[in-house]
């Protein structure tokens, strides 16, 4: 990828960039899915885990889960949850905003003092167009999107996802390459300049050869 490629990835709609890896081991926990779901879900995270090199956890002593997604038939049924409200500041109106825009999928992140990421909220509605996504594909796009904080548009014209030959469905090379060298220890934490694009760059053409 070229460094206006990956650039582009953290640049958000207000032309502001941010970029945000994790600060501390993962601890997911899924709702609103049978336990076989939940394995897939948890089985991407370690695959994408291991691909960055950085590590889960059973639990966070700070938060107990620091990772939670939720899937849902309807945004309304958020209200309900036991504390959520506690969690997420504004709930009702979020709420509100989502049924508005017939939205399926969000996402809210809290940060340590650092700039990393301390927790993720994924929130998933399963309308028809979700519910015909496989959950291995489902479970790893959503695993893409929860180990950095993207662009709003990252992957609004190309998924994160490739099919191969044999119809399975697998990271794309440069997106695993941008998700190693953000996680790389030389790579700050978090990062609200361009110029970070430059280092991203420059990393997966060091360690990795350009791809």
């Amino acid at each position: 990828m070229t460094p206006d490629e990956i650039e582009a990835l953290f640049t958000r709609s207000d032309g502001s960039y941010f970029c945000a890896r994790w600060g501390r081991p993962l601890s997911p926990v899924v709702f609103g899915v049978e336990a076989q779901t939940l394995g897939v879900v948890k089985g991407a995270l370690e695959a994408l885990c291991a691909l960055c090199g950085h590590a889960m956890a059973e639990t966070d002593p700070e938060l107990g889960a620091n990772l939670m997604v939720f899937f849902c038939r309807d945004w309304a049924e958020l209200t309900g949850v036991p504390n959520l409200d506690r969690m997420i500041d504004g709930l009702e109106p979020l709420v509100a905003r989502l049924k508005a825009a017939e939205a399926n999928q969000y996402r809210v992140f809290r940060f340590d003092e650092a700039g990393a990421i301390r927790a993720c909220f994924v929130f998933l509605r399963m309308d028809a167009d979700m519910a015909a996504v496989p959950a291995e594909t489902l479970a790893l796009a959503q695993a893409v999107q929860s180990m950095l904080v993207w662009s709003d548009r990252a992957f609004a014209d190309r998924s994160a996802l490739g099919r191969l030959e044999d119809g399975r469905v697998v990271l794309r090379p440069e997106i695993a390459g941008v998700l190693r060298a953000a996680y790389d220890p030389v790579m700050p934490a978090c990062a609200g300049d361009a110029s970070h694009a430059l280092r991203l760059s420059a990393r997966m053409a060091a360690t990795y050869g350009g791809h």
